[in-house]
């Protein structure tokens, strides 16, 4: 099956695709070459260094730093066209989780998942001195405030069709005071180590990427709705015209990671949780079954698990209709739209089976190798995914 001159008719190639899976090429060798660029070892360190920033929590210094890193980082990539979003902030603003799906759904916990099973008590540590480390403990002390905020993103542009566009997202800060290693260090890792090999200028795609750090999703989902709300109505437009360029190509697809280190499966009856990444860990692909967009994204879903079967080294994934609170509700009413996780966000996470979740432990020595791996496998993963979708290929 061919993928050229398909142009913003993706929905209807990902629905045929999705329909005909075995029908898919699985050399790729644009792909395969992007694979060997990525290693384990340079995923665990890009997530060790975004956690000399605590907590990267919004409003603080500690996050302006982890983005002024995050920035250098995309620049010495080689990524063209590093940008800012600038939005303003204020503390206590609604949270945006529910309307988004369906103005009906009464609170946050939407989307159809139910819990099961043994269920763990999770929530948020808001008290900075369950945090046994002290060096730890005092660059996680200034506190946020409400005000001017920043989220970074760079673009891959097209070679065929600038005008068509990739969203792949993960969300830079976070809370707990730990060190927001998994949640979700992991995930910008992921999306940074994205950026740097599609950023090579041997590499070629006919559709443009861009790679975005969300700020804020800890408060809301505020930073990727920010993003919405002052581009969404760019889409598509010539500036200047005749120029051949699109501040903002029309978007095909959205792909957001969040927390991708740790399935150790349910809690034990006493609410405690396997040491060990268990044997069964699965890479949790999901879409949301509300959403306007939901048959495109069923697709979108099924070629990422396709994706995995072809290019990840170790874990399946396994797709799900549940995605929820997450960077990528924002856009699930406009574009195909998949969150790529280590659990179910509602039925696993929500039900204890990450104790790191918004806690001080939430550190990079809590993970083992294992845990770390899963993570990588995502990152092949989406690199597969993203190489279909935009028709990589490296030139000499």
């Amino acid at each position: 099956m061919t993928h050229r001159k398909v142009g913003v008719g993706l929905v209807a190639m990902a629905l045929a695709w999705g329909a005909s899976v075995q029908a898919a090429e699985p050399s790729d060798p644009g792909v395969q070459a992007l694979l060997g660029r990525v290693s384990l070892e340079r995923y665990k360190h890009t997530i060790k260094e975004l956690t000399r920033f605590g907590d990267r929590r919004q409003g603080t210094t500690r996050n302006r730093q982890a983005l002024d890193w995050i920035e250098g980082e995309l620049k010495a990539y080689g990524c063209s066209s590093v940008e800012r979003l600038t939005y303003e902030f204020k503390e206590g603003e609604p949270r945006r989780y529910a309307a988004s799906i369906n103005p009906g759904f009464p609170n946050a916990q939407v989307g159809g998942s139910r819990m099961r099973g043994q269920i763990a008590k999770t929530g948020v540590n808001n008290d900075p001195l369950k945090q046994p480390d002290e060096k730890l403990r005092a660059l996680n002390a200034e506190p946020s405030t409400p005000g001017t905020r920043q989220e970074i993103y760079c673009t891959k542009v097209g070679d065929t069709h600038p005008d068509e566009m990739v969203l792949v997202g993960a969300h830079m800060d976070g809370i707990g005071y730990g060190e927001a290693a998994n949640d979700d260090g992991s995930g910008t890792a992921l999306v940074m180590e994205l950026a740097r090999v599609y950023s090579s200028p041997d590499v070629h795609t006919d559709r443009s990427i861009r790679f975005v750090l969300w700020n804020n999703e800890e408060t809301g989902l505020n930073g990727a709705y920010a993003y919405v709300d002052q581009r969404a109505a760019l889409q598509g437009i010539e500036s200047p015209p005749g120029s051949h360029r699109y501040p903002e190509p029309k978007w095909i697809a959205m792909i957001q990671h969040d927390m991708m280190l740790f399935d150790h499966g349910m809690p034990n009856p006493d609410g405690s949780l396997p040491a060990h990444q268990r044997a069964e860990a699965d890479i949790n692909v999901e879409f949301q079954s509300n959403s306007a967009k939901a048959s495109e994204s069923q697709a979108l879903a099924w070629r990422w698990q396709q994706a995995n079967e072809h290019f990840a080294s170790d874990y399946p994934a396994s797709v799900g209709p549940h995605m929820t609170n997450t960077d990528s509700t924002p856009f699930m009413n406009l574009v195909p739209s998949i969150s790529v996780r280590e659990n179910e966000r509602g039925r696993e996470i929500g039900a204890g089976w990450d104790p790191h979740w918004h806690q001080p432990t939430d550190v990079y020595a809590s993970f083992e190798d294992a845990d770390f791996r899963l993570g990588f496998n995502a990152l092949q993963t989406t690199l597969g995914g993203v190489g279909r979708l935009v028709e990589v290929q490296v030139k000499p």
